[in-house]
């Protein structure tokens, strides 16, 4: 006698597997995820390791510390603790009072300000740099609507540190904001009843229950902005490197544009560096998280308590100019200059011309291929990661057991670390042909495409992994007893359930990789320019108007993507689109 089929497979077409072809252990999918994590998230730095410590396989570490130690390096070190440290110290203050503002008092328009401000953060750091040069350079036409253009040849006031760290916190303080909106989620509304009752004012409240309560949550916004600036490539490059001012990643690329190949051992040092001052800055995060205490019970999340009265319309024109002045006016700024016939000529109605936008879009060959290649990249790393994100979901929910923790650890050390160190282990760990196969993936679209898998599969996963925590596990038991094989069971009950999560971390995957420049300015070659590499090297050979055009374009591309995803907010899973507060 046979077990008839059950109703929920006989409806997805499920066929009942011969018994030789179930996976009885089901080793298969938690060996592919070791796999994987191993091949993404240890083998390259462990070949950083090597390379530093051990060039050419031989224990060396004296070339290593001769060059942590070197002035140029120690110089870059302080520049990078300086320009980390300040601009975190900012985007605390600035993320932190736009999330408690939005979160607890009852201004108008939560939804479009805080999508503005996600939107800031989506935006490259290139992009960023380059929208701020263009807002206070001389010839800018919105200094010159409001009389305050400065003298032609006057320099640029943002080269250098204090430009450096004024971007650097306007950019990163949506991540603040992010960090503390997910931790007033988890603040019982009973502890403002419970203050109210005894007559506590809202900033009483705010400032001696809310901010002591969210104290972890602040100490770790203020890390992962410190850790940010520490692997920010794009803002440093464009504003620092004019003005000889080297943080560790600008140094790295100088060190491997002056001496190539030649100069991978002495890279491979500065980024362990990179990657020692980051890691230090990640731990402390940890720490600071792993002792707000254990989860507490919540009948009712916080919710707006804070009535402002007649200072509501302060609030929202002040929160409005935040985002003028963090996002408007820089990309007026920006398009005003991709506007202009030429450099220096004032925006008039008379000669406003999209010749500059004709030129990278249709006719300059070296962009026209950026845009491709970039969407090539990004949307194959989206798809990718979107299906193998349900795999390795149900694999770390399901089938890992006590080895979950650490295969997260490994997968988290791309995305954690950053980008400049994944470049130079690619680079080290494919410049020789591989093992066995005797193929070389360096200096082909394959080694760029590798860096973003490795280094965006934890954004990828993020979605899925929750989406599959919430599933009972009764579909699949009945799967078993009916002989299905794991692949039947991902394919006809695991993935239809986790596709939309996927979805949404693929698409969110192709936002972060788009305009990506940290990986991509040491991984490319001629022919595999991404829009990253693209806006930065027109904006070295003084071609300001075509990048601005570049950046203008790439921004219109992730503005589509996010109101994409927005139209399909309602259809999601809760607290996944970070605007949606």
């Amino acid at each position: 006698m046979t077990l008839a089929a059950p109703a929920e497979f006989r409806q997805t077409g499920i066929r009942p597997a011969l018994p030789g072809l179930a996976l009885p252990s089901g080793l298969g999918l938690p060996a592919l995820v070791l796999l994987c994590a191993a091949l993404f998230g240890a083998l390259p730095f462990l070949r950083l390791l090597a390379a530093a410590f051990a060039p050419g396989w031989q224990f060396a570490p004296e070339g290593a510390l001769a060059e942590i130690t070197s002035r140029a390096a120690v110089n870059a070190t302080l520049h990078t603790f300086e320009t980390a440290g300040l601009s975190a110290l900012g985007a605390l203050l600035i993320g932190g009072a736009a999330a408690i503002l939005l979160a607890v008092t009852d201004v108008r328009g939560k939804r479009p300000l805080a999508f503005a401000l996600v939107f800031s953060m989506m935006i490259a750091p290139q992009v960023a740099a380059l929208a701020f040069l263009s807002l206070f350079a001389p010839n800018s036409f919105l200094l010159g609507l409001l009389g305050l253009s400065p003298a032609p040849g006057t320099p640029n006031p943002l080269l250098g540190r204090g430009g450096i760290i004024l971007v650097m916190a306007l950019h990163h303080a949506p991540l603040v904001a992010i960090t503390l909106w997910t931790g007033l989620r988890s603040v019982p509304h009973a502890l403002v009843e419970a203050a109210q009752m005894e007559g506590a004012a809202p900033a009483t409240i705010v400032g001696r229950i809310l901010l002591p309560v969210l104290r972890p949550q602040i100490i770790a916004a203020a890390l992962l902005a410190f850790v940010a600036g520490i692997g920010n490539f794009g803002i440093p490059a464009l504003l620092g490197l004019p003005v000889n001012y080297l943080t560790l990643p600008t140094l790295i690329y100088r060190r491997l544009s002056s001496f190539g190949p030649a100069g991978l051992p002495d890279a491979a040092a500065l980024s362990l560096l990179v990657a020692l001052v980051a890691g230090l800055g990640i731990t402390a995060g940890l720490l600071a998280t792993r002792r707000g205490g254990g989860k507490v019970e919540i009948e009712r999340p916080l919710q707006p308590f804070w009535h402002l009265g007649g200072a509501r319309p302060v609030v929202f024109a002040g929160l409005w100019l935040l985002i003028a002045l963090k996002l408007g006016l820089p990309l007026l700024a920006l398009i005003g200059e991709a506007l202009t016939p030429a450099l220096g000529v004032a925006l008039t109605w008379q000669n406003l011309t999209f010749d500059k936008f004709a030129e990278v879009l249709l006719r300059q060959d070296v962009t026209v291929r950026a845009f491709r290649n970039s969407l090539l990249f990004a949307g194959s790393a989206a798809v990718i990661l979107a299906l193998l994100s349900i795999a390795f979901a149900y694999g770390l929910e399901r089938r890992m057991g006590k080895l979950r923790r650490v295969v997260e650890v490994v997968i988290e050390l791309p995305y954690a670390l950053p980008g400049v160190v994944l470049a130079i282990a690619c680079i080290l760990m494919f410049l020789k042909p591989l093992p066995l196969i005797g193929v070389s993936i360096y200096a082909t679209p394959f080694i760029i495409l590798f860096a973003y898998i490795a280094r965006f599969l934890p954004l990828a996963l993020k979605a899925p992994v929750a989406a599959m925590a919430q599933i009972e596990a009764h579909h699949e038991e009945a799967a078993k007893l009916d002989g299905v094989t794991l692949w039947q069971m991902l394919r006809f009950i695991v993935a239809p359930i986790l596709a939309p999560a996927a979805a949404v971390s693929g698409l969110m995957v192709f936002l972060v990789a788009f305009n990506e420049l940290t990986v991509s300015a040491l991984l490319w070659s001629s022919g595999t320019e991404t829009l990253g590499v693209v806006l930065f090297s027109l904006k070295e050979a003084g071609l300001a108007g075509e990048a601005a055009a570049v950046a203008i374009s790439a921004c219109v591309v992730i503005l589509a993507v996010m109101l994409g995803l927005d139209a399909l907010g309602r259809k999601l899973p809760a607290n996944i689109l970070p605007w949606r507060i």
